[in-house]
């Protein structure tokens, strides 16, 4: 069963599935004619993107084989839970073992199931290694520009340099983003905040702790073994001729604001200094690459170099210097699961959880702790939403707002009345959780947001340019603009399709005087579009649709915010992943795992080539459409 059925999935078996509608044509494979020749790509050339879809016709034996390995995992989770329960005592499960258990089980199936999981392993092969790189390399394009990788939140490995008593044991060790970080949370969880959570006045290192971010591609390339983040991107690039003469991953510490990152590791004045020295020395302009938060911290960093406040390089400094920006799946306009996270210390993520993992998480590591952590990294709060009502809606209607839709995406934090809770007595825009977020949270948090970022709306150019002199406003996108320079080529990418957090149901905790969190997220409400209190929208399963996609399709297109005219250019791409994947192949537009993704390797390459001119636009989505509806004007027009 499972030989056949690796066959399919790598695509043996293809033409036979096919086979089974008549009304379908067959899709010729590269395999199909080895010996034809690659055609080299010629300057006139175009590139179109183009998403596939093609879905196995018969699944009966692949749901089979689902269904079994769901019992047989739910038997070894059931057992494990059911020992690690003070409880729940099971003597019978004493010696148990993985040999004991798969002992017990058919042989035909325990053959079955090792086949699958190295059919799967073959599977992630067969695309993954250097394959998108080799392939461009053959159609002739190179190494050209100097690449430039700012990676995303969270993404950056974070080592321990203290050598206080407390910190000798992890001396170099990686305390984000390794199994020491998962060995230190669940033995020594105080040692581990004490490290991972800044000082609360000073948005700084706290008194004898020292962390800093990890430097070079190591920094990204895995987040723990065999978690791959940047590592296809690099993988590729060194198929095209790229090392480490001419890449560079730009690591940073994300949970410092963006002025603490310059005024403790210097961190923008040393990526000024690697562009200039990597232009300089190739002779080309570079390509910086930005994923995520790392699309906020390229955005503010173009400030701050032309600022006289910053880098004092001149307005002209990016058109000298950077030839294109791509910006991946960035959250230009923040991302609205970020507002739970500080508020409550929960998201989907968590909100969806089963009663059993609840418990568990609630016992190790509480909504409160999980709040109290992310307030006090002050560079996650650099992604709560941004524009306001005039981006994100009101209580009756939303821009991305669906036909039949029982209550508006505006209507952002809902409340229920119950008996003796005690919540808002009315339901929340985006502007209404900010403010109550402010008004409910420590001071230290209020001073830490306050003194490092904004989130309005400029309407005119003369905002526009007096906002050059706030660092405040250079993360915002609608209070300040593009570099002055014609010259630059913007690049978005980012996926589309996947359902994405875009509003909440709460009420108030269970044990309200047990806990500093007033309110919780309402995880019994399971209802029309409300799943565990959790409304969806559309976006890549992270950043919702409008922060990703509204800057890139309208709002740089308007005088006062792209005044020197650099192209923007846009790619969307459907989420589509592969069932048996557990990061989605190829086609996956997920937030994270679209770094893998073959289309994205491919239109990276063609940038980094001096090729990008040949990326022709394309959108899938209804962006367009939402754009026009938020309420950002051009100065000359009304509303």
């Amino acid at each position: 069963m499972a030989s056949t059925l690796r066959r399919r999935v790598l695509g043996a078996d293809a033409d036979d599935d096919r086979s089974d509608s008549p009304s379908s044509a067959p899709t010729p494979r590269r395999e199909d004619s080895p010996a034809a020749p690659v055609a080299p790509v010629e300057p006139a050339d175009k590139v179109k993107v183009v998403h596939h879809h093609d879905r196995p016709k018969t699944r009966k034996r692949r749901n089979t084989l689902i269904f079994l390995m769901g019992s047989l995992f739910g038997l070894i989770a059931a057992g494990f839970l059911a020992k690690s329960n003070d409880l729940i005592e099971f003597p019978e499960l004493g010696e148990l073992s993985m040999d004991s258990l798969l002992d017990a089980l058919p042989a035909g199936l325990v053959k079955d199931m090792k086949e699958l999981m190295q059919g799967e392993r073959e599977f992630i092969d067969s695309y993954d290694s250097f394959s998108v790189g080799l392939k461009a390399r053959s159609e002739g394009l190179n190494a050209h520009h100097p690449v430039i990788m700012v990676p995303g939140v969270i993404s950056t490995g974070l080592e321990s340099w203290g050598t206080a008593n407390v910190s000798r044991p992890y001396f170099r060790q990686r305390l984000w983003g390794s199994w020491t970080m998962m060995k230190a949370l669940v033995l020594d969880k105080e040692t581990w905040k004490r490290h991972i959570m800044l000082d609360k006045r000073t948005g700084l290192d706290p008194p004898g702790i020292k962390l800093r971010a990890a430097q070079g591609f190591d920094a990204t390339d895995f987040f723990i073994t065999g978690y791959w983040i940047w590592n296809k991107i690099v993988e590729n690039l060194a198929s095209l001729g790229y090392d480490p003469t001419n890449s560079f991953t730009a690591a940073y510490d994300w949970r410092l604001s963006y002025q603490n990152l310059e005024i403790r590791d210097q961190y923008f004045t040393r990526l000024k200094s690697h562009i200039e020295m990597a232009h300089e020395f190739s002779g080309h302009k570079v390509v910086l690459t930005s994923h995520s938060m790392g699309s906020q911290v390229v955005f503010y960093f173009f400030h701050w170099v032309a600022s006289p406040l910053g880098g004092k390089g001149g307005d002209d400094w990016v058109d000298r210097h950077i030839e294109a920006w791509i910006n991946v799946s960035g959250c230009m306009l923040g991302a609205v699961k970020d507002v739970t996270a500080v508020l409550s210390g929960e998201m989907r993520d968590t909100a969806q959880l089963n009663a059993f993992a609840v418990y568990g998480l609630e016992k190790f590591l509480n909504k409160e702790e999980r709040a109290e952590i992310f307030r006090a990294m002050p560079g996650i709060s650099s992604m709560l939403p941004i524009g306001g009502d005039a981006v994100w809606g009101n209580l009756t209607s939303a821009p991305d707002d669906q036909p039949g839709q029982q209550h508006s995406f505006g209507s952002f934090l809902n409340f229920r009345v119950g008996a003796n809770w005690t919540t808002p007595n009315k339901n929340f825009t985006v502007s209404n959780a900010m403010q109550y977020l402010l008004n409910t949270t420590d001071s230290w948090y209020v001073s830490q947001v306050q003194n490092s970022y904004s989130r309005g709306v400029a309407h005119t150019s003369a905002e526009v340019e007096a906002n050059e002199q706030d660092r405040r406003k250079w993360v915002n996108p609608l209070e300040t603009r593009l570099p002055l320079a014609p010259n630059l080529k913007i690049y978005c990418f980012y996926g589309v399709g996947k359902p994405t957090e875009r509003g909440y149901y709460y009420r108030t905790p269970d044990f309200p005087k047990l806990t500093n969190i007033n309110i919780t997220i309402d995880t019994g409400l399971t209802v029309d579009e409300i799943d565990h209190g959790v409304i969806m929208g559309e976006g890549d399963g992270t950043v919702s649709l409008l922060s990703s996609g509204y800057m890139c399709s309208k709002g740089w297109h308007m005088k006062r915010y792209n005044p020197a005219g650099a192209k923007v250019s846009v790619v969307e791409m459907p989420h589509e992943p592969e069932r048996f994947n557990p990061r989605g192949g190829p086609n996956t537009a997920d937030h994270v795992d679209i770094l893998g993704r073959q289309t994205l390797n491919e239109l990276i390459l063609r940038v980094a080539a001096g090729k990008g001119y040949m990326i022709e636009d394309s959108i899938v989505s209804n962006i367009r459409e939402y754009a026009e509806k938020v309420k950002i004007y051009e100065e000359d027009e009304k509303e």
